[in-house]
């Protein structure tokens, strides 16, 4: 059967492509955020995973504000980024594992999801720039991954206790799975952040580190929160939090944090890493 192995959280801000590109791993501004991610190396190269289960945002590449699914899955054989206007270069395309996306589906629409299931799909820096942070240069064409996209830029957006619970049922459909696999899952995006507004550049590190703490204790009591909260406490953008609700409830195990990480502000961020094994 297939096994979930562990979490990541990660940030996916597209100017951590642009750093990557430019070879700014090691500057006195990208340091402190490229430094959290060796031992998140070392341990995907031990572990081996065949499969990443990615939940993310797409920020209007894929699905722009006229459509605008709560839920989306990939199924398809293959994910191309495609230029979004951030002057990101393009990557490889990233492969997928349709039988694997397919059977999440039908067990998510049978717990009663409704899910927007996508054979082909377009993706951004929100699943690009993890999959760069995870496998530098480009090296994770062994890798399989299934994107779960979770709106968070359009009004009405799914409460954290429904992303908790998508993740939980993710996670057991994962290991309902009859194929001998090692799956890890990523929750993008965040902390705390807010691109315009009068409250554009806020961060609140108390809530960001709050937040960290309480996903790996007691994440029910992070359910209890509405988006609005994640709002008012995490800035406009906060609200991407709900993705790293989505991968903690994919973990059914014992909970071992092998890495944590938190940096700001980068790129107007509070960005947090963790590296979670689920044992």
């Amino acid at each position: 059967m297939a096994k979930i192995v562990g979490g990541i959280t990660t940030s996916h801000i597209p100017s951590i492509g642009k750093a990557i590109e430019n070879n700014l791993q090691q500057t006195e501004y990208w340091k402190p955020l490229f430094d959290a991610y060796p031992p998140i190396h070392h341990w995907l190269d031990e572990v081996q995973p065949d499969v990443a289960v990615v939940f993310y945002n797409d920020h209007g590449l894929e699905f722009f504000l006229d459509k605008k699914p709560t839920f989306a899955i990939g199924a398809a054989p293959s994910y191309k980024n495609a230029d979004e206007g951030w002057g990101i270069p393009t990557i490889p395309e990233i492969n997928g594992d349709p039988e694997l996306s397919w059977h999440i589906c039908n067990e998510l629409v049978e717990n009663e999801f409704d899910i927007t299931i996508c054979q082909e799909m377009k993706v951004d820096h929100g699943l690009t720039v993890p999959m760069q942070l995870m496998w530098p240069n480009f090296s994770y064409g062994h890798m399989k991954v299934i994107p779960v996209c979770i709106n968070v830029e359009q009004h009405p957006m799914p409460s954290p206790k429904r992303c908790y619970d998508l993740g939980k049922a993710i996670g057991k459909a994962v290991e309902s799975y009859d194929k001998d696999l090692k799956v890890v899952v990523l929750g993008t995006g965040g902390l705390s952040h807010q691109l315009d507004g009068e409250r554009a550049g806020f961060i609140n590190k108390e809530f960001d580190l709050y937040c960290m703490k309480k996903l790996i204790d007691n994440p029910e009591e992070l359910t209890k929160l509405s988006i609005y909260d994640l709002v008012e406490q995490g800035g406009a953008q906060g609200a991407e939090f709900i993705m790293w609700l989505g991968m903690r409830g994919a973990l059914t195990g014992e909970l071992n944090v092998l890495k944590s990480s938190y940096h700001a502000p980068v790129s107007n961020t509070g960005a947090g890493t963790m590296l979670i094994e689920n044992r």
